[in-house]
């Protein structure tokens, strides 16, 4: 079960996506929130190839972003664009609208770390306007 719905997760991120590009998003590991019942945490790694973005989106879930290689420029609806290196972190409520997500570089390849914390079957990204 836990199988089906990181794919499905990753199907819906990819279909988000597709427009503006389609980083390489890696399933690292899902688990139930015993503490938290209905709740459970994703995390995946997410590789944006030079001069790479992703569309428009939100995500069902506390988005917490952990920068490992390269850079990357993040922007959330009504805030700052800013641009993030390796150990430095973002986050998005499940209310934010990330308006902006690309590598920095067009020439170097950026990877990041991504824990979601999500209803447990629900979608955790969707495109958004």
């Amino acid at each position: 079960m836990t199988n089906k719905l990181v794919a499905l997760i990753l199907l819906c991120f990819m279909a988000g996506t597709a427009v503006a590009g389609e980083p390489k998003v890696t399933p690292l590991m899902s688990k139930d929130l015993p503490e938290s019942p209905g709740r459970e945490a994703l995390m995946i790694t997410v590789e944006h190839a030079p001069g790479e973005s992703t569309a428009i989106h939100r995500h069902n879930a506390h988005a917490f972003v952990y920068v490992l290689e390269g850079s990357v420029v993040m922007q959330l609806k009504g805030g700052q664009q800013v641009t993030l290196s390796p150990g430095q972190s973002f986050y998005e409520s499940p209310d934010d609208v990330h308006v902006v997500d690309r590598n920095a570089s067009d020439t170097q390849p950026a990877k990041f770390l991504v824990l979601l914390i999500k209803d447990k079957g629900a979608s955790a990204v969707l495109p958004a306007q």
